[in-house]
């Protein structure tokens, strides 16, 4: 008896190191936790006044950045070496280990914001208060370091990859003068700011064979003549204005995405905050990936194929504007019609041909619709800070269709530009969608 109580005993005392307490599981890292990164993206661009193409750019690099770890570490996302142009194929370093593949994603996300955003360095504070958060949660200080090294090396790769798109090369172009010409674009108050972006055809796409790949239809030849076609427009955006139903006001409004608003107070030109239209749509991809409950992976892929698809549709869209460079509605309105007219919105510092949020409103929604279904409705409450009330979709199209229309409402463009818009913008849309795994 005393021979069987001492091995018990001493089967006890030997199993003790083997059956400690299970280590606590770490708290997952989810949908919500990229869509903070992206949303402080959003508020550092209104904060530096970044032009609707230039965001998409951000925007795509950093969740490129993200994407490319969590493809290293998912064998069921495609590696963008084989669908980007000129992506390099990038290798997950050997000398890093016992990291979290999904706090490094997030944290390469900050690392390329930083360094590319002009107010990038306010990244350290958001990164600092994140990486706490995450210790007070139990994430062991090695693994910490090991993923921002795993995040630092993957961003460094994904930095120079932007750099060799073209875009630094702008700024040793000639300055844009605006045409001389009855039918061409020219400056509109209260700002009067200079054309945006002119050579933004000239950076390298993420997916289009040439800016002009889908070279949209000509619009309406210019003509102050009565009975011209073109006249008509002019007339349509004037008799929208009158007596206008205050729903159209609403949705001119709730898509207004101009971040270069400004307000006259006197001597003074004081700017709005307002988003991007890229900022608005990347802000629908958070609330659908919530909604639908998207793991970190495929919230990650989605994040980045609409980015993409952002930054293709402005480099198609502006490629147009400037081509046709066509005059914006307050301008050819008070010089041909009534001198006193005021569009609801102001008009953005670009030719109007065509509706760049048409553009990629269309385009992200055919992305989006991809992945969620046609029938998927959502609250947009991505303006809600701004004092915008929120709107029901019921799909992703409905809310392109309304963005576009909103451009009409708001007096900044005229139909055809919003039409055409949106063919250019599905066109791209479908493009980009071919380059992904899933067809």
């Amino acid at each position: 008896m005393r021979k069987i109580f001492y091995g018990i005993l001493m089967a006890v005392i030997f199993c003790l190191p083997a059956c400690k307490q299970p280590a606590r599981e770490l708290p997952a890292l989810g949908n919500e936790d990229i869509s903070q990164v992206i949303n402080y993206m959003t508020d550092l661009m209104i904060h530096d006044i970044t032009n609707p193409p230039l965001a998409a750019r951000f925007f795509s690099y950093a969740c490129l950045a993200g994407y490319e770890i969590v493809s290293q570490n998912d064998s069921s996302l495609e590696r963008m070496h084989t669908v980007l142009n000129g992506y390099p194929e990038m290798q997950k370093p050997d000398s890093i280990a016992g990291y979290s593949y999904s706090l490094a994603a997030l944290l390469a996300m900050m690392e390329t914001a930083a360094k590319m955003q002009p107010s990038g360095k306010l990244f350290a504070a958001y990164e600092q208060k994140f990486l706490d958060s995450c210790r007070k949660n139990g994430y062991p200080e090695e693994l910490i370091t090991q993923s921002k090294k795993y995040a630092m090396a993957v961003s460094k790769q994904i930095l120079s990859y932007a750099k060799s798109d073209g875009y630094n090369k702008i700024s040793n172009l000639p300055r844009y003068t605006p045409l001389d010409r009855d039918s061409s674009w020219y400056p509109t108050p209260p700002a009067f700011i200079s054309a945006v972006e002119p050579y933004f055809n000239t950076i390298r796409s993420f997916t289009l064979d040439s800016p002009s790949q889908f070279k949209p239809r000509r619009p309406v030849p210019f003509s102050p003549k009565k009975n011209s076609a073109f006249y008509k427009l002019m007339m349509a955006n004037y008799k929208e204005l009158i007596n206008q139903p205050e729903e159209h006001k609403e949705i001119a409004g709730f898509w207004d995405c101009n971040p270069f608003a400004v307000q006259d107070e006197g001597h003074l030109m004081v700017g709005l905050k307002k988003i991007s239209p890229g900022a608005h749509w990347l802000g629908i991809t958070g609330i659908a990936c919530k909604k639908a409950k998207k793991d970190f992976a495929e919230t990650m892929q989605i994040y980045t194929w609409v980015s993409i698809g952002l930054t293709d549709g402005f480099i198609c869209c502006w490629d147009e504007k400037y081509r046709s460079n066509r005059i914006r509605p307050e301008t050819a309105i008070r010089r041909y019609i009534d001198d006193t007219w005021k569009p609801v919105l102001q008009t953005p510092p670009f030719p109007e041909y065509v509706s760049g949020h048409s553009v990629v409103s269309a385009a992200s929604a055919v992305i989006l619709t991809h992945y969620f279904g046609n029938d998927f409705s959502f609250r947009d409450t991505i303006e809600e800070s701004y004092g915008i009330e929120p709107r029901s979709f019921t799909s992703f199209q409905q809310a392109a269709d309304e963005a576009a229309m909103s451009r009409f409402y708001g007096g900044i463009h005229y139909m055809d530009a919003n039409v055409i818009g949106k063919e250019l913008g599905a066109q791209i849309g479908a493009w980009v969608l071919q380059k992904t795994d899933k067809k």
